[in-house]
């Protein structure tokens, strides 16, 4: 096969269409497949989509940052010919004492070896020198974490709160420092996180390279400023995108599946099928394995039930003044057991708000099952609190508009225990793919990064067991500065002499 009426026979369902049903749709667009992408929402983007209040103000659950090393997204906005995003901004921590930490720009900063720019450049405000230093027996377990199948599987039974004690880490520094962290960047409290995910995560977003904490925004909406630029890209080139289509089984022959089934309203709809990229999240992905037969009957979907999300409350309030905000992103610890949020100034990130008169303030918690019950007049009262808690002039402003999101079960929840049952980019179907952030891959990267490049890995392997097509570039990550490879080289030596010396005493 290879002409381009060929491929253009060949049909491929994409299921979800957030960064990774979006990445591999157009990938395999751009070579010319018949590529369909079904999402079950009205638009696309999933939970990053975002839509307007009856009055026309914008809304998205949850702002979402883009992070220094995120280069696949930023080169596929270039290739998009658009420019969505902030610059790169500072950011703060609060608990209820007030300030605890702001963070410089750390590309502006004379670079350090990692991960001393990290510890070096950080400004805390009222944690101890001595508990910060407690941390340095933990750049063992980052050494030894290496993102390999064997270093998930060494740390992953553990709970982050056990490997931080188990290497020395003060009280203090973890329930100030990395705990926040792990509720604002796993979504969860350290007892509730993977000591593997925690690590894998650490690593990626803050120390593997000096700038790697710096961190921009989208500029509106992402739906609106990404997004839909995205699937009119994706539509000239024709590739298909059709909304409401909930996915509800799938059609085998002979270990292949040959179609998906999409059941609404009107009754069911069938979609033939040469290739099937599933790309959506744990809920969802668990939602359509209940529907199906085909599904329930191999065990890789089967033990999806062992996997969860966590809940996220977003919510937006727009007040009657203007407020000043040091820091536009603001993380938060402390108010609530379990629970992390964060704070954002509008008014400094999307255009749609320069010009408001009063500030406009997001706030995400995450981990917030014990707030998703709550009335909205609840929450916005609770919000207040909060944000007065942090700045006292929120006290005194009066909530003049607002909006609040409730996410169930929204965001992947990476517990001790669940990398076993998190599915690869192939399956035991022949022609079935994963792509998401859930989905595990070697490439190191977390997040929207992470969903958007098993996206592009997903149309690399349809396009392998097809026949035609040329291979989407994936940025790697940066490699790992030279100390760190030589100190990861030489532990790898020591853990494989060690590993024969036992095995020769056992055997």
């Amino acid at each position: 096969m290879s002409s381009t009426a060929s491929v253009s026979q060949k049909k491929v369902i994409v299921v979800g269409a957030g960064w990774a049903g979006l990445g591999a749709t157009y990938h395999l667009a751009k070579q010319g497949y018949d590529v369909t992408l079904l999402e079950a929402g009205p638009q696309p983007g999933g939970l990053v989509a975002g839509w307007k209040t009856p009055g026309g103000r914008s809304v998205e659950a949850g702002i979402h940052g883009f992070w220094y090393p995120y280069n696949n997204i930023f080169s596929l906005v270039d290739e998009l010919g658009i420019q969505p995003f902030t610059p790169y901004t500072r950011s703060s921590q609060y608990s209820p004492a007030g300030l605890e930490v702001e963070s410089p720009l750390f590309q502006a900063m004379p670079y350090l070896p990692s991960p001393m720019g990290t510890f070096v450049y950080t400004q805390f405000k009222r944690l101890p020198l001595a508990d910060r230093l407690s941390a340095l027996p933990l750049l063992y377990a980052v050494v030894d974490f290496d993102n390999s199948d064997d270093a998930w599987k060494r740390y992953d039974g553990m709970t982050a709160r056990e490997l931080f004690k188990q290497y020395g880490v003060s009280e203090r520094l973890y329930k100030e420092s990395f705990e926040p962290m792990l509720l604002v960047g796993l979504f969860a409290p350290g007892e509730q996180c993977s000591a593997a995910a925690a690590l894998g995560m650490l690593y990626y977003f803050i120390l593997a390279h000096q700038p790697d904490f710096d961190v921009r925004w989208c500029r509106g909406t992402v739906g609106e400023m990404i997004f839909r630029p995205w699937v009119e890209r994706i539509e000239s080139l024709g590739g298909k995108l059709l909304a409401n289509k909930r996915v509800s089984d799938i059609q085998v022959e002979d270990n292949r599946v040959t179609g998906v089934t999409c059941t609404g309203v009107n009754g069911d709809e069938a979609f033939a099928a040469d290739a099937v990229i599933f790309s959506v999240g744990i809920t969802g992905m668990k939602k359509i394995v209940a529907g199906s037969d085909a599904l329930r009957n191999r065990s890789e979907f089967r033990d999806l039930q062992n996997l969860g999300g966590v809940d996220v409350l977003a919510t937006r309030l727009w007040f009657d003044r203007k407020i000043e905000v040091p820091l536009p992103s603001n993380a938060c610890f402390g108010f609530h057991q379990t629970t992390g949020w964060t704070f954002f100034d509008l008014n400094a990130l999307q255009d749609e708000y320069k010009h408001e008169p009063g500030s406009v303030i997001e706030v995400d918690y995450y981990h917030a099952n014990q707030l998703l019950p709550l009335s909205d007049e609840q929450v916005v009262k609770l919000t207040q609190q909060d944000l007065a808690g942090c700045i006292p002039a929120f006290g005194d402003a009066q909530v003049v508009d607002q909006a609040v999101v409730r996410i169930s079960q929204g965001v992947s929840h990476f517990a001790p225990g669940s990398y076993q049952y998190l599915l690869p980019g192939t399956t035991s179907f022949s022609n079935v793919f994963m792509s998401g952030d859930w989905i595990v891959t070697r490439h190191g990267s977390w997040s929207q990064e992470k969903a958007y490049v098993t996206g592009l890995e997903a149309a690399n392997r349809v396009m392998d067991l097809l026949g035609t097509g040329t291979a989407a570039e994936i940025i790697p990550i940066v490699p790992d500065e030279p100390h760190i490879q030589a100190a990861r080289t030489v532990n790898t030596t020591v853990r494989q002499i060690v590993s024969q010396v036992f095995s020769q005493l056992w055997s």
